[in-house]
């Protein structure tokens, strides 16, 4: 008998998305930025919501490039509260902005990705979806830190997914055949970040 996903769905994409992305480390700006505000549109609904209207947020909020949407101003959370490709909740628009200003902000003191990276987690693989957590102490000090900045809807929880979705922790079960693939691409993320800081 194969091995099993940590889960399984009838949607493809969703289960691409496992294989190809879950637990991939994600180090670029842009990409980190882009994972925290899809994971704070995902707070009280499935991730697979978001999955499938994915390409309509990137295309409402230019490409998650941080400098672009960090110029947005009423008019564009107007357009986007119309815009039905995306999830219409002013609340959520407006921690996009803030957060690629906060983003933006970062620059001058410790970027996004060297500020999420230093809650990096090693550890042994869970078992079973029961061990996976809601939050941890790693995620509730990386939530203040980015709330600190001016980050929105990155509570405790919303931090953890982002940080399992970009790899900062491999919550691949010990019996998934993603995981290996997983540790093998954060393992290479060390080695090229050694060598670059020597």
């Amino acid at each position: 008998m194969a091995a099993a996903r940590c889960w399984e769905s009838a949607d493809e994409a969703y289960n691409r998305y496992h294989d190809e992305e879950w637990g991939r480390p994600v180090t670029d700006e842009r990409g980190l930025y882009e994972r925290l505000c899809l994971e704070g549109f995902q707070s009280g609904l499935s991730w697979l919501t978001i999955l499938r209207k994915r390409e309509s947020f990137r295309a409402a909020f230019a490409g998650f490039d941080p400098e672009r949407v960090a110029e947005f101003g009423e008019t564009d959370v107007e357009r986007l509260l119309a815009d039905a490709g995306i999830v219409r909740h002013r609340g959520k628009i407006e921690a996009a902005i803030a957060n690629a200003r906060a983003t933006v902000g970062l620059r001058e003191t410790t970027p996004l990705p060297e500020l999420v990276w230093a809650y990096r987690v090693e550890g042994p693989a869970p078992a079973t979806n029961a061990d996976w957590q809601a939050s941890t102490d790693g995620s509730k000090a990386l939530s203040k830190e980015l709330r600190a900045a001016g980050f929105r809807f990155v509570g405790p929880t919303t931090a953890y997914a982002a940080m399992q979705a970009c790899g900062v922790v491999n919550d691949h079960l010990a019996t998934c055949p993603a995981r290996a693939a997983a540790e093998k691409a954060r393992s290479e993320v060390i080695f090229s970040a050694v060598h670059r800081n020597r």
